[in-house]
């Protein structure tokens, strides 16, 4: 027959194999404690006999045989033992019937049988005795039954023992129980975890608020559950995002080629549809490009090539790079370095992220105005800044910025002039979390962003528009 699943539960095993333990340890403190008491017994009783037959051996004959008869006559439980023998072995006097012949005369004491003889006949008598010859020629023989201490000895040890069946009992049922207890946890996990598999998401793993493993290990997975969850939510809206912004230029694409197809009349006709059309493949592609890339360092999570890098050299470049574009929209690009110590991680990464950073700065910046790119130094590290004097980005859009495909209609995209494709802040977003840096983006009259390398939680992403609202202004002042 099959046990029930409680009592084959490690639980349940794991309490027997406790109270197995604990058993033995008590047998063997009750084996220990036997041998200690009939040790102590035994050299109690031995020192009394052979106290008992030195004096008797030393007195006169008509002492020694009152002495005899003294130590037998106050004897209720039958325990005493004495005897005395000519030099032939021939009982003289005392209730011992005959000398063992395997006793020693050395007045010390040993285990020997004797055989007692008295009103109710003649038993024979495990006992420790003591023989001794006098000096007239008789033996003096002097014992005490064992048996008695025996039956003492044995009656603690049963105490002992049989103190064992409650506890053993005891350790039984709360086994069981506990085990009964983990199974129904684990039953009410298993039950969530087979709807989390069935596609709801939301479910979690009851808590019982007792702070024990299981409730342990349920925070845990709830936590695990919940990134999960958000990754997949967003996951599915970044499915829609992607059909949405990909199919606008697919459905040009596909538009321009039928109205060429229709109206073209010449080879040059056919030529300008035909790059019209890869335009706007190059568009599609560069949305999967830079989907490719945030995903890239999203599962990575890892650095490729991880160094010390000189932030003044990175900004320099970005600077390098961007400054004839900015020049050609009549944007005035500035670039101010403070000495800053290096940090550690990818350089092409973190030039990455400022080149989206200036970017947008220099897209978003109307003709004539300014973008600057600085590196400071504060007390909690290194600080990439870039600033500019565009329209700013709208209060309740703030928390938007970063998401992926999402562009400000109204704000930063009315001067612009290029919608762009809403990847570039999440693919900032996304080096910053994968560096442990923090993402700071503020808001007055234009838009700053910072970068902050110094101390702070992992990829904690921060909007603080009061921290950095003036900064913009005292750019435009200049």
């Amino acid at each position: 027959m099959r046990l029930p699943e409680a009592l084959r539960s490690t639980t349940f095993r794991w309490t027997l194999a406790i109270a197995g333990a604990v058993a033995a340890c008590n047998l063997f403190m009750a084996a220990c404690f036997y041998l200690r008491t009939t040790m102590y017994l035994t050299s109690n009783i031995d020192a009394a006999i052979a106290e008992a037959a030195s004096l008797i051996a030393a007195s006169s004959p008509e002492d020694a045989t009152e002495s005899i008869i003294h130590r037998l006559r106050d004897d209720p439980r039958r325990v005493k033992l004495a005897g005395l023998f000519n030099p032939d072995g021939k009982r003289l006097l005392g209730n011992i019937a005959t000398l063992p012949g395997t006793l020693a005369l050395d007045g010390h004491a040993h285990a020997t049988v004797l055989p007692r003889i008295d009103s109710n006949g003649t038993e024979a008598q495990s006992a420790r005795a003591v023989a001794i010859r006098q000096p007239s020629g008789n033996i003096v023989v002097v014992g005490r039954d064992v048996d008695g201490m025996r039956d003492v000895a044995a009656t603690v040890d049963r105490g002992i023992v049989l103190q064992l069946v409650p506890a053993l009992l005891l350790a039984l049922i709360l086994g069981a129980w506990l085990s009964v207890r983990a199974q129904r946890r684990v039953e009410e996990m298993r039950a969530q975890a087979s709807r989390i598999i069935s596609g709801e998401l939301q479910a979690r793993l009851p808590i019982r608020q007792t702070r024990d493993p299981l409730d342990r290990l349920a925070i845990i997975v709830n936590r695990m559950l919940e990134e999960i969850e958000m990754l997949v939510r967003a996951l599915a809206g970044v499915g829609d995002d992607i059909a949405h912004d990909i199919r606008t230029p697919l459905t040009r694409v596909r538009a321009t080629l039928e109205r060429g197809r229709e109206s073209a009349r010449s080879l040059g006709d056919l030529q300008a549809v035909t790059d019209r059309a890869i335009a706007g493949l190059d568009q599609s592609l560069a949305v999967v490009t830079a989907l490719l890339r945030i995903a890239e360092i999203d599962h990575h999570r890892r650095l490729a090539a991880v160094d010390a890098v000189q932030l003044a050299e990175t900004l320099r470049a970005v600077a390098e790079f961007y400054e004839p574009i900015a020049e050609d929209k009549g944007v005035a690009l500035e670039l101010e370095i403070e000495t800053a110590a290096p940090v550690t991680g990818d350089r092409d990464l973190i030039f990455e992220a400022v080149a989206n950073l200036v970017d947008n700065a220099v897209k978003f910046t109307p003709s004539g105005g300014q973008v600057l790119i600085a590196l400071l130094h504060r007390g909690d590290g290194p600080v990439i800044r870039v600033a500019d004097t565009g329209p700013g980005i709208r209060e309740d859009e703030r928390e938007k910025v970063i998401r992926r495909f999402y562009r400000s209609d109204k704000s930063r995209g009315a001067q612009g002039g290029s919608q762009g494709f809403g990847l570039g802040l999440s693919l900032v977003a996304a080096i910053v979390k994968l560096h442990g840096f923090r993402l700071v983006v503020a808001s007055g009259a234009g838009c700053v962003v910072e970068i902050i390398c110094g101390a702070g939680e992992p990829g904690e992403v921060e909007l603080l528009p009061e921290r950095l609202a003036a900064a913009p202004v005292a750019l435009a002042a200049e």
